[in-house]
């Protein structure tokens, strides 16, 4: 495929975006979160997530993240629920109260199992097992997480695609992935997925680079692999600002530009609540406020 052509694409109004952002912890915090929302929803994302914590630890500020989106804004919010730790009572009811606020998109998520956890007798023990139980529910269009690397729990690539896949047929559109570097990772994952015979839309997550360190952190706790290139292209840049985020933005348009050439219309971006580089690698993707607006 030309470059001619991935203009053509990325111009047309074919490709699709989300965002992510994390409920705020403090009033500065809620400040950056609601200028980033604002900055970024003129680009008209298809959804905006918002995460809540593995454990549920995260649930009142997500919640009112979610209320207030769907309150002051034209967006369409997509609350993360996971299931660790609580009854298939209590996230009935959280997921009700949702459908009652209007909101019909959610993401599944099974959350991370702390050390030494049961599952609950009374809960819902996998990701597969909350989809089901949401589709009982209401119509909830849900997306569930994917990871292109294998998740750090699976027991081979082989098991963790099998419980991707029980994870669609339970009753999920979609499958976000986790954030990677390498295009030829996600590709072969996509490939893979196919010939285990999931037909179900698989979303990219990107996540654009703010912070080294933070980056290198996130990686270990996803198994995540971060590429030696990429190693290469923030040393030295520590104390280096603006040079950071231009290599942050140029490594992102490269993934994202590579990702549309391979037939990939549809994003998810990890934001981290800031809207600057993400806003920039929609801009290079096509996605602009006017289209938004026809």
């Amino acid at each position: 495929m030309t470059d001619d052509t991935v203009m053509l694409n990325s111009t047309t109004g074919s490709v699709d975006v989300s965002f992510e952002f994390f409920p705020p912890h403090n009033s500065k915090m809620a400040a950056d979160l609601w200028r980033s929302i604002e900055r970024l929803a003129i680009l008209g994302p298809r959804f905006v997530s918002v995460t809540y914590g593995a454990d549920g630890s995260t649930r009142a500020r997500t919640h009112a993240a979610v209320t207030r989106i769907v309150s002051d804004t034209d967006l369409t919010a997509a609350p993360h629920l996971t299931c660790i730790d609580a009854s298939r009572g209590e996230i009935d009811d959280i997921a009700r109260a949702y459908w009652d606020m209007g909101v019909r998109h959610l993401v599944a998520l099974r959350g991370d199992f702390p050390d030494d956890y049961v599952p609950r007798a009374d809960g819902y023990t996998y990701a597969s097992d909350l989809v089901a139980g949401l589709r009982r529910i209401a119509d909830f269009d849900i997306s569930v997480a994917a990871y292109p690397e294998v998740h750090p729990d699976a027991s081979s690539p082989t098991s963790d695609l099998e419980n991707l896949k029980r994870k669609l047929d339970s009753g999920a559109s979609r499958a976000i992935t986790q954030f990677f570097f390498d295009v030829d990772v996600f590709l072969r994952f996509r490939d893979l997925a196919a010939a285990a015979g999931i037909e179900s839309t698989i979303v990219p997550g990107i996540l654009p680079i703010t912070r080294f360190p933070q980056l290198q952190r996130f990686a270990v706790r996803c198994g995540a692999n971060v590429p030696k290139w990429l190693h290469d292209r923030f040393a030295g840049l520590e104390d280096d600002v603006e040079t950071r985020q231009m290599i942050a933005a140029s490594v992102a348009i490269e993934q994202v530009q590579t990702l549309l050439s391979e037939g990939i219309s549809e994003f998810h971006f990890y934001t981290l609540n800031r809207s600057e580089l993400t806003f920039a690698i929609c801009h290079a993707l096509g996605v602009r406020p006017q289209q938004a607006a026809a």
